[in-house]
């Protein structure tokens, strides 16, 4: 590891404007993926700000039934919180956090954390092949190569293939959010689904964030009346793994027909992907199978598999008709 300056931050604008007085510096929260990256000389910060005491550490919820959730709420805090818990809407968030990880890693990662995870392709990690990412214009070794678990068919470009790994964005991704965050000229707000950039032409960046901005807050929409939700993760093996392909989904029933409904995948695609198409093919319509799998159908249309990855087409499709079924019956 390369040696670094640390300097703990007291509040937000202190934060900010340490961070700002370094070329290449860091935020550090719960550091579980971070200190990895550094770990491994992927980052390389002259400086980490700890931002570990300025108390962005509540979950509130708001008077329009939005949930405010701050950025170093830890995801265990966060799985098991009673305005989660006690919204069935929610239950996908819940059930995505506790599906990814570890106990140990969920009770130190945050929540800002967790939405800025680094991709687990093993050409980015391995900090010598070719990597757009990791090493802008020097390719993308995964596409002729073994691109397999963590390599995606949806939202991928000639330049980077590699999955987004996070289980609690994509639930966040269903549900739908507002990102807060603050920076050297202010505070302003991103959605949520578009924090989270494609690859296209530039995969090294990553996220909507100028590059001194901190997250300081999350707000969940509020829940659909009536709505129940769950996280389905199909993967190689059933802990600590990350998805083959994921569902996150949230529908609401008249009788049988479907009122309401929001739908996000994992595993398939190069960010949290929410299927707004599918999601529309499923409103009004009968809760049964070959709605569910019409809906699959048109979610992974414009997927597109590579040598090693091209079973996680009718996998995704799979992982939304199996939740769907199981969600509705």
């Amino acid at each position: 590891m390369r040696h670094f300056d640390y300097s703990r931050a007291e509040s937000v604008d202190q934060a900010v404007a340490t961070y700002s007085q370094a070329e290449a510096a860091a935020f550090l929260a719960g550091g579980t993926n971070l200190l990895d990256m550094v770990k491994i000389d992927i980052m390389r910060p002259e400086l980490m700000v700890d931002v570990n005491r300025l108390g962005l550490d509540e979950i509130e919820k708001l008077d329009d039934g939005r949930l405010r959730i701050g950025t170093l709420v830890t995801n265990s805090v966060l799985a098991h919180h009673f305005e989660v818990t006690s919204q069935p809407g929610y239950a996908v968030l819940s059930e995505a956090l506790l599906s990814g990880a570890s106990t140990q890693l969920r009770n130190k990662a945050t929540t800002g954390g967790n939405m800025m995870q680094r991709v687990r392709c093993p050409y980015f990690r391995d900090g010598v092949s070719a990597c757009n990412k990791r090493d802008p214009g020097s390719g993308c070794a995964a596409i002729d190569g073994y691109n397999r678990s963590v390599h995606a068919v949806l939202g991928t470009s000639d330049k980077c293939i590699a999955t987004y790994p996070s289980d609690m964005s994509v639930a966040m991704a269903a549900v739908g959010a507002t990102v807060s965050v603050t920076g050297p000229e202010g505070s302003r707000e991103i959605d949520f689904l578009d924090f989270h950039l494609l690859p296209g032409d530039k995969p090294w960046e990553e996220f909507a964030l100028k590059d001194d901005e901190l997250i300081t807050h999350v707000a969940l929409d509020a829940p659909i009346q009536g709505a129940r939700s769950a996280y389905l993760k199909l993967r190689d093996r059933s802990s600590y793994q990350f998805a083959l392909a994921s569902s996150a989904v949230i529908v609401a029933l008249d009788g049988n027909t479907i009122r309401d409904a929001r739908l996000a995948m994992g595993g398939v695609a190069t960010k949290p992907w929410r299927a707004k198409e599918a999601e529309n093919a499923l409103k009004g319509q009968p809760a049964t199978e070959q709605t569910f799998a019409r809906a699959a159908q048109i979610a992974m249309q414009d997927a597109k598999g590579y040598k090693h990855n091209a079973f996680k087409i009718p996998l995704g499709r799979q992982a939304i008709v199996r939740n769907l079924t199981t969600l509705t019956a």
